[in-house]
């Protein structure tokens, strides 16, 4: 049986921790999208950029808001996993009265809070600038998430295998940081050539970032079959990532 007070502790101490540090966990990741939005309103004006749905900066502000939280999912839990291992404090969680699935579970649900925190503020600043409103609350809050569960199960995952930060960033540099801006963040894949749609099809994140984006949109189309595929992607994430931790693969350094 789950020890609901060791989590609920864990997930009070890891929330009191992002709120000390919101220079770097809070106003850093907003200031980002801040000028993001920003920028490419002056693109906008000065281009003359629209999609078929409308505005270009209206397009890409649901991907932005994702983009964040995807990105803050994965440092937070990665980051907190490799600070613990050098510092030493890991050993102290470990030698409690507390599984280490629990220990996932705990970073996943805390996750999950900072990046609904995240996600709403984002969505709160950008209604001051563009002309942007969520119509289906539902699948937004559903979609955000998937997205938080694949990343910070990742996190999770890079951080109790690797003991370094050089890991930590390269993970962030050559996966989460790619995987979010080639997966229709800032584009329509009806603007690719097919050669490049053909690869859009078989990335599940795409279909994430598509379906979050449609939650601002007064029509919503919902497919089965795309996410039948989502949840077994995520799925696939989540089970790998609880394996590893249920036999705790380098989880002393």
């Amino acid at each position: 049986m789950l020890n609901f007070s060791a989590i609920y502790s864990i997930i009070a101490f890891r929330i009191k921790e992002f709120l000390q540090e919101y220079h770097y966990s809070l106003l850093a990741p907003l200031t980002t999208n801040l000028l993001f939005i920003l920028v490419f309103i002056t693109v906008e004006n000065y281009y003359s950029l629209s999609m078929d749905s409308g505005s270009f900066v209206e397009f890409i502000a649901p991907g932005l808001i994702i983009m964040i939280v995807a990105q803050e999912s994965y440092d937070n839990s990665s980051a907190t996993l490799i600070h613990m291992k050098q510092i030493g404090s890991l050993d102290d969680w470990l030698m409690a009265p507390i599984y280490r699935i629990e220990i996932l579970i705990s970073l996943v649900l805390t996750s999950i809070i900072i990046g609904i925190i995240l996600a709403l503020l984002n969505y709160i600043i950008f209604t001051f600038f563009i002309d942007i409103q969520i119509y289906n609350f539902f699948y937004f809050f559903y979609y955000l998430f998937l997205v938080i569960i694949f990343f910070s199960c990742f996190g999770c995952f890079v951080g109790l295998i690797f003991n370094s930060w050089d890991s930590q960033s390269t993970f962030s540099s050559f996966f989460v940081a790619p995987i979010n801006f080639l997966s229709g963040t800032f584009f329509s894949i009806n603007y690719l050539p097919e050669n490049f749609k053909s690869i859009m099809v078989y990335n599940p994140y795409y279909y994430v970032v598509s379906f979050f984006r449609n939650s601002f949109n007064e029509q919503f189309s919902f497919n089965i079959f795309q996410n039948i595929f989502i949840l077994l992607f995520i799925l696939i994430t989540l089970i790998v990532t609880s394996f590893t931790f249920i036999k705790g693969f380098k989880i002393i350094k």
